[in-house]
């Protein structure tokens, strides 16, 4: 092959398997557990501070059943839902359906982007936690 040919044929094999790799879905991960800071007396605080902060970042925050909440993120075509069980000591973020997110129960993967906002919202969890 002649060298500009070669260059070539490698950058397209490159790049396909990049884009490939990027079509990938990601293990899906759950937020078990979170700690709630010591400073916070009552599960209803944590309620209120996971309400504002899911709030903040665009998500629809409803209430599932006592001492749960369910977490929806509407994205262009996409939909995430994730279920937030609580209390006074800790609460989770647990995977409950989506759309449009190419969700594998096979493989536990999904949409890339998908843990990051799971990672977003818990993170201002915590900050609004802090906060109190």
């Amino acid at each position: 092959m002649r060298p500009l040919r070669k260059s070539f044929f490698v950058g397209f094999l490159v790049m396909t398997g990049l884009a490939l790799s990027a079509c990938r879905g990601a293990h899906i991960q759950n937020m078990e557990s979170q700690p709630v800071p010591a400073q916070v007396s009552s599960a209803e605080e944590v309620k209120e501070a996971i309400k504002q902060a899911g709030v903040g970042l665009g998500w629809i925050i409803t209430e599932k059943d006592n001492n749960a909440l369910q977490g929806t993120l509407n994205l262009r075509t996409h939909q995430a839902i994730v279920s937030i069980p609580y209390s006074a000591k800790e609460y989770s973020i647990v995977y409950q359906s989506s759309v449009d997110l190419d969700y594998d129960p096979q493989k536990n993967t999904i949409h890339k982007n998908y843990n990051s906002w799971v990672q977003n919202l818990n993170n201002r969890i915590q900050v609004q936690l802090s906060g109190l």
